[in-house]
C-alpha cells in the first residue's frame, strides 16, 4: 500500500477516505501497520482551523463534503498470472468460449449497417490470447486562485473599505461553503474579497464628470474645449436655402435659414458626459477573487504487443480490477511485496506527474492501479485473417479492420474508435 504524507501530525499518515458522518462519528483511516486508527471530525476541524502556508487547510476538511467512496485498497498477494499480475481476490483473465466469443462479435457487427454478418459468423476461430493490459491513474485536485480588479461608477453609498478593518489576503478567504466534490473535472467561482473597495477619481475625465466633445472639438489640445463649435448643416450643406428644380429656393427648415446647426453630441456645448463614471467623477473599485477547482490527471497503459494497436483511450474507458486506490494529499508510489513491475509501473505513474499551475496548490490526489482484461481473437478463412479484442468486464469488441465492408470509409459507422 502506497505511504502517505502525514496529514495531521508528525507522528500519523493516515489516509482520509471520503466518509461524511454525523458530529459524534468518526472518519475510518487506511492503516498502515496493521493499526486501525480514526479521526474525528472535531480533530478535523480544528487542524483545518490551523493557517497553513504550503498545505491548503481544505486537504483536511474534504472528507466532510466529499461523497463516500471506497476506502484506500491495501494490495493483497496470491496467486500469480501470467504477465506479473498479483491477484487481489478474482482472477482478471475472461474465460470465455467459442459461443460467446461469436455472439460478442455477431452483436458489435449488428449495430454498424454498412458490415457484413458472414465472416463473424462462418469464419474459424484461429487464436484465443490473454493481452491483459495495467491502467495507471494519478488525479491531483487542485485549487487555484488570482485577483483580478473590478470598476464601476461610483454613484454615492456604503463602501465595504479597509476603515471596516483590515483587508483579507487571496488565500484568506473561507471557502469552505463553496468548496466541490472531490476531483470534479472544472468548477469556477468569483467572490469579491472583504474591505477591498475603495473611490477612485475616475481617470478619463480627471473626476469632473464630462469630458470634451469629441465631435465638434477635436482639433484642441488636450484638456482644452471650445463652447459653441457650430458644424454645417448636412441638408442645405451650409447655404441655409434648399434650392428647388424649378429654380426657386425655400429656407432650410433643419438650420432655420442658418446654414449651420448645433453639435449633435453636446448641443454645441463642448462638453459631454463622461460614460466610465457615468458623470459621477469617482470609479468603485473593488478586488474580487477568481476560484478554479479543477483534476489535473495523468494516465498510463503498459501493454503488450498483442494490444499495442488499440487506442490507450480504449482501456482507459475500459471496467477491469483495482490492484490499488490510494488518496492523500500528495500520492507516493504504490508498494506491491511480490511484483517489481507494478512497483515500477507505479512509481512511472506518480513520476508524470501533471505540473501544478503557480497560483494554485494541491488539494488533493487519487492514484489507481488497474488491470484490464483483454482477449485477442485472430479469425481465418483460407489465406485471409483479422482479430478483435474483447476488453474488459463489460466485454467490449474493439475492431479495427473487419474484412466484409461495403462504405469503403464514407459511413458513420466507420468510427471504430465509438466502442
Amino acid at each position: 500500500m502506497g505511504m502517505e504524507q502525514p496529514l495531521l501530525s508528525s507522528g500519523r499518515s493516515d489516509k482520509l477516505s471520503s466518509y461524511v458522518g454525523g458530529p459524534g462519528s468518526v472518519i475510518p483511516t487506511a492503516s498502515l501497520a496493521g493499526n486501525e486508527e480514526v479521526v474525528s471530525l472535531d480533530e478535523v476541524r480544528s487542524a483545518a482551523s490551523v493557517p497553513h502556508s504550503d498545505i491548503y487547510p481544505p486537504v483536511l476538511h474534504s472528507p466532510l463534503i466529499s461523497p463516500s467512496q471506497p476506502h484506500a485498497l491495501s494490495p493483497s498477494y496470491g496467486q500469480e498470472y501470467p504477465g506479473g499480475y498479483q491477484g487481489v481476490g478474482s482472477d482478471p483473465r475472461q474465460v470465455l468460449d467459442e459461443v460467446e466469443i461469436r455472439e460478442l462479435l455477431i452483436d458489435h457487427v449488428g449495430h454498424r449497417c454498412c458490415w457484413g454478418s458472414r465472416p463473424a459468423r462462418t469464419w474459424k476461430i484461429h487464436a484465443v490470447e490473454d493481452c491483459n493490459v495495467y491502467v495507471g491513474t494519478l488525479d491531483t485536485f487542485v485549487e487555484e486562485r488570482e485577483t483580478v480588479i473590478e470598476k464601476e461608477p461610483y454613484l454615492g453609498g456604503d463602501v465595504d473599505g479597509t476603515s471596516k478593518g483590515p483587508e483579507l489576503g487571496l488565500w484568506e478567504l473561507d471557502l469552505r461553503s463553496e468548496f466541490p466534490v472531490l476531483f470534479t473535472p472544472f468548477q469556477e467561482r468569483r467572490v469579491k474579497i472583504p474591505r477591498s473597495e475603495a473611490i477612485e477619481r475616475c481617470s478619463d475625465c480627471m473626476g469632473r464628470g464630462q469630458i470634451v466633445c469629441p465631435k465638434c472639438n477635436t482639433d484642441e489640445e488636450p484638456g482644452f474645449y471650445k463652447a459653441n463649435q457650430m458644424r454645417n448643416c448636412s441638408h442645405c450643406y451650409g447655404r441655409g436655402l434648399i434650392a428647388h428644380a424649378d429654380g426657386s429656393d425655400t429656407v432650410c427648415v433643419q438650420c432655420d435659414g442658418k446654414g449651420v446647426v448645433p453639435c449633435s453630441s453636446c448641443g454645441s456645448r463642448g462638453l459631454i458626459k463622461c460614460e466610465t463614471c457615468k458623470g459621477g467623477g469617482s470609479i468603485l473599485v473593488r478586488k474580487v477573487a477568481v476560484i478554479r477547482w479543477k483534476t489535473l490527471s495523468t494516465r498510463k497503459v503498459s501493454a503488450t504487443s498483442g494490444a499495442a494497436s488499440v487506442p490507450e483511450i480504449v482501456f482507459h474507458r475500459a471496467k477491469g480490477v483495482q490492484l490499488c486506490n490510494t488518496q492523500a494529499y500528495q500520492c507516493t508510489p504504490a508498494y506491491f511485496a511480490d511484483s517489481f513491475f507494478l512497483n515500477k509501473f507505479s512509481s512511472e505513474v506518480i513520476a508524470e506527474r501533471a505540473p501544478i499551475p503557480q497560483a494554485a496548490r494541491v488539494v488533493c490526489e487519487k492514484h489507481i492501479i488497474s488491470v484490464v482484461p483483454v482477449t485477442r481473437v485472430t479469425m481465418t478463412h483460407r489465406n485471409r485473417s483479422f482479430s478483435f479484442y474483447i476488453i474488459g468486464y463489460s466485454r467490449e469488441v474493439y475492431l479495427q479492420d473487419y474484412p466484409s465492408r461495403f462504405c469503403w470509409g464514407l459511413c458513420p459507422c466507420m468510427d471504430w474508435l465509438k466502442l
